[in-house]
């Protein structure tokens, strides 16, 4: 059955409303199973569900790879009977792929991947996590975790430690590493419905269908802190379900995967390196088996860029349209914008992050992230012009050479850089099993040189990344790796 067989008509804005009471039975029902029901008023911070919750997550780290969840069961320290069922049957269930996966179409995406390489970083801090945080609602959970205000890295690297391995040869196969590391986002997501809405989101729907006020209290926060804070912090904050739908429901699932497949696609197209049609369709169906895995309802995929422009403008116009106040996104935003300035080394080029956000994101998008503030003229005469003369030099030259590109390899060099300095760090390592860990630094080493460009461009590349500031974050074998390709290359 192919992709287009398997899907229905586009999504009607009344089921679109719905869907933001509507989660992910699966995942849902597995949490509910291992937490059971929580008690009446205030939690303390002996309570076993907090146990139950550190449980699991020791068991994520057996899911290594995808052939480690094949035959997989639950057991060890602290796992009774009923966490075993639970585990043991969303494991089996959900990590099969769906019958309309294209296995030629997920190895092509991942070629397009691997073959921008470091530029899919600038993508996903400048264009892919900003226009996850438009939407109030799914900001307003991320600001309550404080994950984006007081540790900006750590979300980012969260979210690289799961599209790496999605992306990587073979990800989504036999070999690779992607379906597990879903699966694991795909728990937390239901995690953290369980913890807000203070048990299963389907029997809060089903009471406020009933009459129910749809109002969950704030609690008193417990004393413990450490690891389990941010789990506390989530059940103590209290929600609006009738107002504001479920936490992460799916409406907002289908959206962040917008946000990785579209977004990454449609800023290509604004760089001036877009690809061709099947290429991009490609992208988006690996994506789209993606959401699968994360438990994602096949009528909110897309599967055409014009689809998926349609359907993210209504779901940011759906969100824009309700507000949350105090409006968590202009903190989130900035939270970001700092993260990336304090990678760059000059002054002058420190507002990079932020106008390049605007440009590839647009205005709107940069108002709702208050990305409006002004910037030395100095900084943004260099970058406009930076980006304006080489857009035009690429126009011209592609008359006889297609696949020349001064912007591809500018950017590269911005996106490595951010790289460099957030995701390859020895001392803060991406959470992910050490030999996929292995796996994604030798991906990021290989993006040294971009293979579609004339060889002076890269030599122009080695030079601006390994000498001087540029290669001061780099970690020491990252480093060495620059050194050797500067080396060859001259």
């Amino acid at each position: 059955m192919s992709q287009s067989e398997s899907r229905t008509a586009p999504v009607s804005d009344a089921t679109l409303a719905g869907m933001q009471h509507h989660a992910d039975p699966l995942a849902d029902k597995t949490i509910a199973d291992i937490l059971g029901d929580w008690p009446e008023g205030d939690v303390a911070a002996d309570a076993p569900q907090w146990a139950r919750i550190d449980t699991v997550n020791h068991l994520f780290g057996q899911w290594a790879d995808n052939a480690s969840l094949v035959g997989w069961t639950a057991q060890g320290k602290g796992v009774d009977a009923a966490m075993s069922k639970a585990l043991n049957d969303y494991v089996q269930t959900a990590q099969v792929l769906p019958p309309w996966a294209d296995a030629a179409k997920i190895e092509r995406a991942e070629k397009l991947f691997m073959e921008h390489g470091a530029l899919s970083c600038i993508l996903l801090f400048c264009a892919s996590l900003p226009e996850c945080y438009v939407i109030p609602d799914l900001s307003s959970v991320l600001h309550t975790s404080g994950q984006l205000e007081q540790n900006a890295e750590y979300r980012i690297r969260s979210t690289a430690a799961m599209i790496f391995p999605v992306m990587m040869h073979g990800g989504m196969g036999e070999r690779g590493a992607g379906v597990a590391q879903v699966l694991k986002v795909r728990l937390i997501h239901a995690t953290i419905r369980n913890l807000i809405l203070h048990g299963s989101p389907q029997s809060a729907v089903a009471q406020l269908l009933a009459g129910g006020a749809g109002h969950i209290a704030p609690q008193a926060l417990p004393t413990q802190g450490g690891r389990q804070a941010m789990f506390q912090t989530l059940y103590a904050r209290g929600w609006n379900l009738k107002g504001n739908g479920l936490p992460c429901n799916q409406e907002e699932l289908a959206y962040t995967l917008l946000t990785f497949g579209y977004v990454f696609l449609r800023s290509l197209r604004r760089l001036g390196i877009g690809l061709r049609a099947k290429d991009e369709e490609a992208y988006l169906h690996a994506w789209n088996v993606v959401g699968h895995i994360l438990g994602i309802e096949r009528s909110l995929m897309v599967d055409t860029m014009d689809e998926a422009e349609a359907l993210m403008a209504r779901m940011q116009a759906r969100g824009r349209a309700e507000p949350v106040t105090p409006d968590p996104r202009p903190a989130l935003g900035q939270a970001l914008m700092r993260t990336m300035e304090k990678a760059l080394p000059w002054n002058i080029v420190k507002p990079f992050p932020q106008l390049m956000t605007r440009y590839l994101c647009g205005r709107a998008t940069a108002n709702d992230l208050g990305l409006t503030q002004p910037v030395p003229w100095s900084s943004a005469l260099l970058f406009w012009g930076v980006l304006l003369v080489a857009r035009a030099i690429d126009i011209l030259v592609r008359w006889r050479l297609p696949r020349f590109s001064i912007v591809r390899t500018l950017t590269r060099i911005l996106g490595y850089h951010f790289m460099s300095r957030v995701l390859m760090s020895q001392t803060r390592p991406l959470q992910l099993p050490t030999e996929l860990l292995n796996q994604v630094d030798d991906v990021m080493h290989s993006w040294s040189d971009d293979p579609k460009a004339p060889r002076w461009l890269n030599r122009m590349e080695d030079k601006l990344t390994t000498h001087g500031s540029w290669s001061a974050g780099l970690a020491p074998n990252a480093q060495a790796a620059r050194t050797a390709q500067a080396q060859q290359t001259t």
